[in-house]
């Protein structure tokens, strides 16, 4: 009598894709949203770069000449979040090239610089906005407060701020729970949502 042999297919179940699927499913769903903010956290290095070094332009020029300069905003934020050319030609930066600041390249952020409503003007405050996701409401900004401080550390006199968001009393300090503005000469995020919590 001959046996019958019953030879298996080899493969997947339906059930065993669909748990496969449903795997890839959750683990997209959970490592998308981290790289996009994650690159969103990036860019925000930008701001702080060149807040940096409009920081030293303004400072090498005071040293020489006794006043700080202000510099109106440079530009609109794209509002598809992608870098803008940076335009040497548009008189709104003629107090960056008088500092002998310009960035390296296409930038995500507007710059701006207002001074002390004094003459020599001997305090600043530098900020950069930019809306890196390009949804026309949170925007990302970061500045610099550079006040006149007695001996101790009472503000005497205080530049206005370019944007009202950064307040001239300082920037965020992350570290302070609940976070208040109270880092001068530090370029850090001008409220809790400039590209620290936000992203």
């Amino acid at each position: 009598m001959n046996k019958l042999r019953i030879k298996r297919e080899s493969g997947f179940t339906l059930i065993e894709l669909m748990i496969v699927v449903a795997i890839i499913g959750i683990l997209a769903a959970i490592a998308i949203p981290n790289f996009v903010k994650f690159q969103l956290r990036s860019k925000t290095s930008e701001a702080k770069v060149n807040l940096k070094a409009i920081v030293v332009a303004e400072d090498a020029y005071y040293a020489e000449f006794g006043t700080y300069v202000a510099n109106v905003q440079s530009s609109a934020a794209n509002p598809d979040g992608r870098k803008m050319p940076w335009d040497n030609t548009i008189a709104a930066r003629d107090g960056f090239d008088l500092v002998g600041w310009e960035p390296a390249g296409d930038v995500y952020y507007s710059y701006a610089v207002a001074i002390q409503a004094a003459t020599p003007a001997t305090t600043f405050s530098t900020d950069a906005w930019g809306d890196l996701d390009s949804d026309g409401t949170n925007y990302s900004y970061f500045g610099y407060i550079s006040p006149q401080m007695d001996a101790t550390g009472i503000v005497t006199a205080a530049p206005g701020p370019v944007f009202a968001i950064c307040p001239v009393t300082g920037t965020y300090d992350f570290s302070v729970a609940p976070p208040t503005p109270t880092l001068l000469k530090t370029v850090g995020p001008c409220d809790t949502t400039s590209g620290q919590t936000y992203f």
